[in-house]
């Protein structure tokens, strides 16, 4: 499928900016790494429907247990679950990002919006945080500085994003490229929502509650049960 245009080249120095003197292309990278990581993906493919082409994913981070889940909707919008993915670091406890410098991963449900090719960390793929509910509330509560350029990266160090290591990242940069950005959208909860409802922590606003029923809502669309063996 075709690389988004909102995907396209980041260049420019951000939270996972540039470690490379001469800069890479999205193109470049899927020709080095591509081959090999889709091998790599072969044999959690061979456990799906042989005529599963993907036309979305829903990429599921749950912090309390520093996992990442990979789910695949096939043509008839029925969800099949890939494999996983360990956090390897991930900073802050299990509540929302609310401004820059909180050292807190955010909470919610979101899209990848842009790919990192050149990523000191790597490669990276980043979060459309803050989406519209986190500046509707930030306006509403003068929080003029919600931070941003929320990235899954690679290397085992974050400050804000999440980090897969550098051979998880390589499959899912090249996995994301195949289904296309538009296509992603990333769940990121404080604990699984199928082991129960959400509970809102302690000193946390009362709105919060509206993400955790958008998360909820977004992993029902699962309809499945968790696998007995984390791959």
């Amino acid at each position: 499928m075709r690389w988004s245009i909102v995907g396209a080249v980041l260049t420019a120095v951000l939270c996972c900016g540039s470690a490379n003197a001469s800069p890479r292309t999205v193109e470049s990278v899927i020709g080095i790494y591509g081959a090999d990581a889709r091998s790599r993906l072969a044999p959690y493919f061979a456990q799906l429907p042989q005529s599963l082409s993907p036309k979305a994913a829903k990429f599921i981070a749950v912090k309390a247990e520093k996992r990442l889940e990979i789910w695949l909707q096939d043509a008839d919008n029925a969800w099949h679950h890939l494999r996983d993915y360990p956090i390897e670091k991930a900073s802050g406890s299990l509540r929302p990002k609310m401004r820059q410098g909180d050292m807190l991963v955010p909470e919610g449900v979101y899209q990848l919006d842009a790919a990192n090719p050149n990523s000191k960390f790597h490669l990276s793929l980043r979060i459309n945080y803050p989406n519209s509910l986190d500046r509707y509330y930030g306006e509403l509560e003068q929080r003029d500085d919600l931070g941003g350029d929320i990235f899954i990266h690679g290397r085992d160090v974050s400050t804000g994003c999440l980090a897969i290591g550098d051979p998880s990242i390589e499959e899912l940069f090249v996995l994301s490229h195949d289904i296309g950005l538009e296509n992603i959208e990333v769940v990121i909860s404080p604990t699984d929502p199928r082991d129960g409802i959400l509970e809102r922590q302690h000193g946390v606003p009362e709105w919060v509650e509206q993400k955790y029923q958008r998360i909820e809502q977004s992993v029902a669309e699962l309809q499945a049960n968790r696998p007995l063996i984390w791959y």
